[in-house]
């Protein structure tokens, strides 16, 4: 069987190809999806400054929810600084250490911020942290007393400055203050820091064990170093002695996972990213590979069904089908795999730049994507060529000789109905969006589209029969050759015909419905958020890891200043009942305080702003509405820091869509936030420019305080990370497409030449052939642009009228022209070139091979 298959692919070169594209392609894109996955299950962040620590204890920074991923919780959750006694009590312990970490900066001769970590909101750490570092080289001596510190060795060299000398550090809030570096630290492998005395590092960060804050007495972790060959028993030790509390203890590779609680919340989204992507491009993979398999066995329907005449059973059909586009899927596997692990390192890198991912965070490379992408494309091929070969193989063997040269009169009642009623189920899918003014309900349109281009395909034979009977009844006695031919063909081959429309269209279903969503959803956010926002300036100090104190009241003193309120972000966790079963999300919510009115209009329907003191909440009325969370329903929240709270809704707001489903009141999230600082404060003036001059007159006079205006980016520079990483995702996914139909568009034509033939040798011209043939381009890039228009609008019309008001989306003008362009050139080039390759050979040779 299997000699037979290479034999008989060996005489389908053209149409092969086809497939191999599509499977090229498709095993790229599924690998890629793979790997992006398994980085966000077992990827892991070196251990940089806990690299000497042998065992790590830490807060978990994850939230469980039942049945479910877990959550991460990005604020860092603390640790009682009672337990570093105890655990350096333990057997095998040479050091146990509280690490604590706060916001730090150096100022420059010019009060300019000197960068002195990657993360300056944790930058700050007291000395005994240094025992945690590994292979650490140290000039000088402890800090000592309030003034002393201790400086990265990089960070110094960029300020200049050396050991003895005085220099000005911003930390924990506080304004600056002179200190004497008393030491600098080399540390391989880390991200730098600046290191106080224990004593003052505990009264900067709030954490002494007499404070009053609301973080006194804990501790960021506990890194213990054990003696030489004591660590798992060490390990094994601590395990017990926290058992029950919550806390982890992690060793080895998994003690990164504690230098930076954020990595949690970037491993999640890879694996929401993958999760997104996988069900997109499993569906488009399928659907060419079928398609391109389909094209590729119908010109091979004349040697099946002479195989069926000499004997051979419908399974041997069948199976022969199979083998040789299993060799051919075999042979592009290989390349598609590798493509797709190099796919996935560009990937990564674009989340990196657009600070999605931590740069450190590396892709987990093994052997398991490769392997789920053989059994899926395999299972995709094997199904595929079994399916397109069906019909052949279970015709008597008379009628399937018969048929080898022609299409069945009526298409499949049952396919036709079945793509009918998948183009209903998108129509309803499509309402969603007027339900649920959320990202995941606009989510639904672009998968509604596909799902309909899925349907046409199904359902396209017959409705290019219909279409071209119509046609062809009401052509005028003098139409050209040419056009009459043309027609005729799309009459009588409505299959083959179809079998490159749907391809076409789903291209076009899916860069309109995919892109347009969005940007409606970009600008219905961007409106609700311009909107919102009455504050024409921000400040913030993103060098210093936040707002020092003192920062709003010196605000509110600049001339022409109307309001201003600080402002933060945050994530939490809301747990709610879902049709009787407990369901949690994870969200973004904006902290603000009860003077937050003067800066920001949340649209409140209900409730008042001015409330939010203690625990209590507003909540979008989506969130309200199908949450039960109205005024004075009581909410259950998870805070960033893995508190759980029990919060009060105080007002109802209709901008979900800008400000998030949830805000905090700032007494709230206050003790649950990495920092204890305001990120930023939102500043509303009188509108003079005197009082804009005054504010950045304020900022130059204070380290680390930048002013920008709350306006909107007009290019798009301030669109969020997610909007680029879904563009990238649209290139390619569109160019596999693009590729994948070209393909099988040349395949298709390549396999006519005896009808090409026949043609000429009836008196038919070359020039006749060609006008014919670009006829035929031109209605398949008519059909495509027509059905795929037609299956878009529905959805992007309820989508427009869902999130904008009205029945269309928000998109570039460019966007339709370009598409319809593309679709045009890509009929052309692919049924000219193979024609114009098709007439230089003799009609008698071409019939004789054909």
């Amino acid at each position: 069987m299997l000699h037979l298959a290479l034999r008989m692919a060996a005489h389908r070169i053209t149409a092969l190809l086809a497939v191999a594209c599509a499977v090229l392609g498709g095993a790229a894109l599924i690998t890629t999806t793979g790997v992006l996955a398994e980085s966000g299950l077992r990827s892991q962040l070196p251990p940089g400054r806990l690299g000497g620590a042998d065992v790590v204890v830490a807060a978990d920074q994850e939230f469980h929810p039942s049945g479910d991923l877990p959550i991460a919780l990005p604020e860092r959750a603390t640790v009682p600084a009672r337990l570093v006694d105890r655990l350096a009590a333990l057997p095998g312990v040479t050091a146990a250490v509280g690490d604590i970490g706060f916001p730090a900066a150096l100022l420059d001769g010019r009060g300019r911020p000197v960068p002195v970590a990657q993360d300056p909101t944790t930058a700050g750490h007291g000395w005994s942290s240094t025992r945690l570092l590994a292979g650490a080289r140290i000039e000088g001596r402890a800090p000592s007393g309030a003034k002393g510190v201790a400086v990265d060795a990089a960070a110094a060299d960029a300020a200049g400055l050396a050991v003895g000398d005085r220099v000005r550090v911003v930390a924990g809030g506080r304004p600056a203050a002179a200190y004497r570096v008393s030491a600098l630290v080399d540390a391989p492998g880390t991200d730098g820091g600046v290191w106080f005395a224990d004593g003052t590092a505990a009264a900067l960060a709030g954490r002494g064990a007499g404070g009053e804050g609301p973080r006194a007495g804990t501790v960021d972790l506990v890194g213990l170093r054990a003696a030489d060959g004591a660590g798992e028993q060490v390990a094994d030790a601590v395990r017990a002695e926290v058992a029950g509390t919550g806390l982890r203890v992690t060793t080895g590779a998994d003690r990164g996972e504690a230098v930076a609680p954020g990595v949690g919340s970037a491993r999640s989204l890879l694996i929401l990213l993958a999760g997104s992507l996988g069900g997109i491009v499993l569906l488009i993979t399928g659907f060419v590979v079928a398609g391109a398999l389909g094209v590729t066995i119908a010109g091979q329907r004349r040697d099946l069904a002479l195989m069926r005449a000499v004997g051979a059973t419908p399974r041997q059909i069948r199976r022969l089908a199979a083998a040789q586009s299993t060799v051919v899927a075999a042979l592009a596997l290989v390349p598609g795999v590798a493509v797709g692990y190099l796919l996935a390192g560009r990937f990564r890198e674009l989340l990196a730049d657009r600070d999605v991912l931590p740069s450190e965070l590396p892709l987990t490379v093994s052997p398991l994507p490769a392997l789920a992408t053989l059994l899926l494309v395999a299972a995709a091929v094997q199904l595929s060529a079994r399916c397109a070969a069906w019909r052949t193989s279970r015709m008597p063997a008379t009628e399937a000789v018969a048929e080898s040269r022609s299409e069945p009169r009526t298409p499949s009642r049952a396919r036709t109905t079945a793509g009918l009623l998948l183009i209903l189920g998108a129509c309803a899918l499509s309402v969603v969006p007027l339900l649920s003014r959320t990202v995941l309900g606009a989510s639904v349109t672009s998968v509604a589209g596909i799902v309909a281009a899925i349907g046409l395909a199904m359902s396209g034979p017959a409705l290019v029969r219909s279409a071209g009977e119509a046609v062809v009844r009401r052509l005028r006695p003098g139409v050209a050759a040419p056009t009459w031919l043309a027609l005729s063909n799309v009459r009588a081959y409505a299959l083959r015909l179809s079998g490159v429309v749907s391809p076409l269209a789903m291209g076009v279903v899916f860069v309109l419905t995919y892109t347009l969503t969005q940007t409606t959803v970009l600008a219905a956010t961007s409106d609700d958020t311009r909107t919102g926002t009455l504050a024409q300036y921000e400040l913030t100090a993103p060098a210093l890891g936040g707002l020092p104190d003192g920062t709003l009241s010196a605000v509110r003193d600049v001339p022409g200043v109307r309001a201003a309120a600080p402002a933060g972000t945050t994530t939490v966790v809301w747990e709610y009942d879902e049709l009787g079963e407990p369901a949690a999300e994870s969200a973004s919510a904006m902290i603000l305080a009860p003077d937050a009115r003067g800066v920001v209009d949340l649209g409140v329907t209900d409730g008042a702003l001015d409330r939010l003191t203690g625990a209590t909440v507003a909540v979008s009325a989506e969130a309200a509405r199908t949450r039960d969370a109205g005024i004075g329903k009581r909410v259950r929240l998870v805070l960033g820091d893995g508190a759980r709270v029990d919060a009060r809704v105080v007002a109802v707001y209709d901008r979900g869509l800008g400000f998030g489903p949830v805000v905090l009141s700032r007494e709230l999230a206050a003790g649950h936030t990495t920092t204890g600082l305001d990120q930023r404060a939102l500043v509303r003036t009188d509108g003079t420019r005197e009082a804009g001059r005054a504010l950045a007159a304020l900022a130059a006079d204070r380290p680390g305080l930048a002013v920008a205006s709350t306006a909107p980016d007009a290019t798009g520079a301030d669109a969020p990370p997610e909007v680029w990483v879904n563009l990238a995702v649209v290139v390619v996914l569109l160019g596999y497409l693009l590729l994948s139909i070209a393909n099988k568009l040349v395949a298709a034509t390549a396999q006519r030449r005896a009808e090409i033939a026949a043609l000429r040798l009836v008196g038919t011209t070359p020039r006749q052939v060609r006008a014919m043939m670009r006829r035929e381009a031109a209605v398949i890039a008519a059909a495509a642009l027509v059905s795929g228009l037609l299956l878009s609008a529905v959805p992007l019309a309820l989508l427009g009228q869902g999130f904008l008001g009205h029945p269309w989306p928000a998109g570039p003008s460019w966007l339709l022209p370009a598409v319809a362009a593309t679709v045009a050139l890509t009929s052309y080039l692919t049924i000219e070139l193979p024609t114009r390759h098709a007439l230089r050979t003799p009609p008698a040779d071409a019939l004789r091979t054909g």
